[in-house]
């Protein structure tokens, strides 16, 4: 599960600007953002699947990834996080990539995923889900978006508070740089769970999906600890610059870093 606010072609100084949390189980061994072997992607990385929930590159794509909450999963299925790597080594349009996935995409489980090109200000969101429904491709337009476990800007209780909160901190800020890392602690840490159960999806026991009813997870099971592990901001500017900080768990220790690039 992860939750991701971001505003997209709607700031002076921000063509792009993402705040995303990814929940998952503390113990599946993971490694932080960084630059990987090609020296052309910059994301964290699964070590399970080998996959990413978020990456870019140094050619300005960038793509995000969000599991769908559903009561059942496909018991051999193709790892989801594998498909924003296959989009930044691509040389497919956002478009173009979104048409293939929907040749395949019924061998994945449910997943929402957002490419986007910088360059051309391009940005698509596909998704696999409802089941039994035309696979959703669609051009996201320029504003708020929030993308959780169901389709982009679904009214879920945190999505619609996480955006609520993340349009209001941008409007104090107004036209002057946003301190991101004040967004992170102010924005993400949210502990706040549903006060309305009939407003949950009603997908999973009401019990667990009330765990993850806020924007920051924490949850115990027979599995061990789920919950977030990590959250990260993207930033980019006008003039190409981008900016990458991630707040991580990492042996049970909160660290956190920050990696610049210009996009060429």
């Amino acid at each position: 599960m992860c939750i991701a606010v971001f505003i997209w072609l709607a700031h002076p100084l921000y063509p792009f600007l993402l705040l995303l949390n990814r929940d998952e189980y503390h113990n599946r061994p993971t490694k932080a953002i960084s630059w990987w072997e090609d020296g052309e992607i910059l994301g964290g990385r699964d070590e399970v699947a080998g996959g990413t929930w978020l990456a870019c590159t140094r050619r300005g794509r960038l793509a995000f990834i969000t599991n769908v909450l559903e009561s059942l999963s496909l018991p051999v299925a193709k790892s989801r996080g594998d498909l924003p790597v296959r989009f930044l080594k691509s040389k497919k349009s956002p478009m173009e990539f979104a048409e293939e996935v929907i040749k395949e995409a019924d061998q994945y489980n449910g997943f929402n995923l957002i490419l986007t090109d910088l360059h051309s200000k391009t940005m698509i969101y596909v998704s696999n889900r409802p089941k039994g429904e035309p696979i959703s491709i669609q051009e996201v337009s320029p504003g708020i978006h929030v993308l959780s476990n169901a389709k982009l800007d679904s009214p879920w209780p945190k999505a619609r508070r996480l955006s609520q909160n993340f349009k209001e901190l941008l409007g104090r800020y107004g036209e002057k740089e946003v301190p991101v890392k004040d967004m992170v602690e102010e924005l993400m840490k949210d502990t706040v769970k549903a006060d309305d159960e009939s407003k949950l999806p009603k997908v999973c026991s009401p019990d667990w999906e009330f765990k993850l009813s806020s924007v920051f997870v924490e949850a115990e099971t027979p599995l061990g600890c789920f919950g977030t592990r990590s959250t990260a901001a993207v930033s980019v500017k006008a003039n190409g610059e981008v900016s990458f900080y991630e707040k991580h768990l990492e042996k049970e220790a909160w660290k956190e870093h920050t990696i610049s690039y210009q996009i060429e």
